[in-house]
């Protein structure tokens, strides 16, 4: 029985990928339009009956109190890193640490952040990195040194420096610098829902953990990164 309930059709997997996706970027559930093209058929019918399947087999759960919003349950066994998660392309500075910067503005790095189980944030700078042009009349920034595995699948590495922006509020579905309990110091991305935001890792051995919002500080959103490649 297991095994039958398990099984997806090709237009199945794909509708409930791109339904997982669609929330992950922006915190809804896409509409029934954008599903129907996301799949190129001709009739919002075909998504009903598809998404009946879905639900029937436990992949997906309508939520009553909301028009057609929808959940994801679970994902197919098969399913990639790509398909798990919202893909991040962060702005990577190659050897940005050797970059020339005659005409660049020099931002501190603050210590390091975990990417993985939060720690203390040390606020000191320990290095300074050249801040990419286009950010430069974009607000106020600084670097941490990343420590930990668990945005790897967001294409943030152990060992990379994020240039973070500073702001007080980020949206849904955004990677930022978030302070828990006034003392510790991780990088996330936010889902918020009611009083309560959601920290979500972008590795799939790590769990989202939810705090009340008002345990929860932002400190600032990723909006690059360098890299040392050696």
């Amino acid at each position: 029985m297991y095994e039958v309930c398990s099984m997806l059709t090709k237009k199945q997997k794909n509708l409930l990928i791109f339904i997982n996706k669609k929330i992950r970027s922006s915190g809804i559930s896409p509409s029934y339009e954008e599903m129907k093209n996301s799949l190129n058929l001709k009739s919002k019918s075909g998504i009903h009956r598809l998404i009946s399947a879905l639900e029937e087999r436990g992949f997906v759960k309508r939520l009553a109190h909301k028009a057609r919003a929808l959940e994801v349950i679970k994902l197919p066994e098969n399913a990639s890193a790509n398909d798990i998660f919202n893909t991040f392309t962060p702005s990577v500075i190659k050897g940005g640490l050797d970059n020339n910067t005659n005409k660049s503005t020099d931002v501190s790095v603050l210590g390091s952040i975990a990417a993985g189980t939060p720690i203390e944030a040390i606020q000191q700078e320990v290095d300074r990195v050249a801040l990419p042009e286009d950010l430069q009349k974009n607000g106020e920034h600084y670097g941490l040194k990343v420590k930990g595995d668990s945005m790897i699948e967001a294409g943030i590495n152990d060992g990379d420096t994020v240039v973070v922006k500073k702001t007080s509020n980020v949206d849904s579905g955004q990677i930022a610098v978030v302070l828990i309990d006034d003392q510790e110091a991780t990088l996330k991305r936010i889902r918020k829902k009611g009083n309560t935001i959601a920290l979500e890792a972008a590795n799939r051995n790590y769990g989202t953990k939810i705090y009340a919002a008002d345990r929860i500080k932002i400190q600032g959103k990723l909006v690059s990164l360098y890299r040392n490649f050696h």
